[in-house]
């Protein structure tokens, strides 16, 4: 057995557990909010649609890496390749639309409590959650179109799965289609971050004035700004080791950083809206104790 095989089952043995792990707390969790009715409140809803994107994304990427370390099939067909593009696209902007809304959510709750009925209505939140999808979706599919464009020349993948970028590598050429289409990413994602970091502000200038607010920052909007910071920072790990790989990254170093943000804000999300959030808790430890 050679050091190399050895070092992918050593991988291995920790990637199949993880995967197994963020499958049973996104499940448990869609399960506790679809199942409890307590929960079917907009805040819930949105956190229900955030697991569900964390499922597809862990996913997307998961099932194609642990197969090529059980086997060392690095090999994957064009289309194959395309799919896996498209899930991990729609995880990426699905995870920060989702983030938006829910910011969006806990300052019209904890600012404007009494019109917080009137403005989530049941009509808002289908419109809300119909956009944390329709808008990924979009996405995905003027990258993968922008990215197709030419014909492909090569057929070498520098990272452990296939993103937007690696479907543009492998084109012959490339034109400035992709460099109109990143900045309209940017001033999207520019957007989004915008959205939390202002609620938030004001989140933060309402509850210096009110205990009762304070109270709920803690409860409700904590995990959510925890969570929030978490993606980011995963996020730029990945978008900045493509310019740090020449210079300063090892290969290990290199293909840790690019699968940080598929692999960390899944299996960390439940976890922490399971702890901080008190209805969900309880509704936790109460499964725990009925089993027992």
């Amino acid at each position: 057995m050679t050091a190399r095989w050895q070092h992918l089952k050593l991988i291995f043995s920790f990637a199949l557990p993880g995967y197994l792990l963020t499958i049973v707390l996104n499940a448990t969790l869609i399960m506790i909010i679809a199942f409890e009715k307590a929960l079917h409140e907009p805040m819930y809803i949105f956190l229900c649609n955030l697991c569900v994107n964390d499922l597809c994304g862990t996913t997307g990427f998961y099932p194609r890496a642990l197969v090529y370390l059980l086997t060392e099939t690095n090999r994957i067909s064009l289309e194959e390749c395309i799919v896996q593009s498209l899930v991990i696209i729609v995880y990426a902007v699905g995870e920060l639309s989702n983030l938006s809304v829910m910011a969006i959510d806990r300052y019209i709750a904890i600012c404007q409590p009494l019109q917080y009925p009137g403005i989530m209505s049941p009509f808002t939140v289908r419109s809300l959650v119909t956009f944390i999808w329709i808008f990924p979706c979009f996405v995905s599919i003027i990258a993968i179109l922008v990215a197709m464009k030419h014909p492909i020349c090569r057929h070498d993948i520098d990272k452990l799965f296939c993103e937007n970028l690696s479907l543009v590598n492998l084109g012959c050429k490339e034109d400035i289609s992709y460099g109109i289409f990143n900045g309209w990413m940017y001033a999207s994602i520019t957007v989004f971050t915008g959205l939390v970091l202002i609620s938030y502000l004001k989140i933060i200038l309402a509850c210096r004035r009110s205990k009762v607010n304070q109270e709920k920052f803690f409860s409700t909007c904590m995990p959510h700004l925890i969570i929030f910071l978490n993606y980011i920072i995963c996020s730029f790990f990945d978008s900045s080791q493509t310019e740090l790989r020449a210079k300063t990254l090892s290969r290990k170093l290199y293909t840790f950083l690019s699968v940080v943000y598929l692999t960390v804000p899944p299996v960390v999300n439940p976890i922490i809206y399971g702890i901080k959030l008190r209805q969900v808790r309880a509704k936790i430890l109460y499964i725990l104790q009925f089993k027992n």
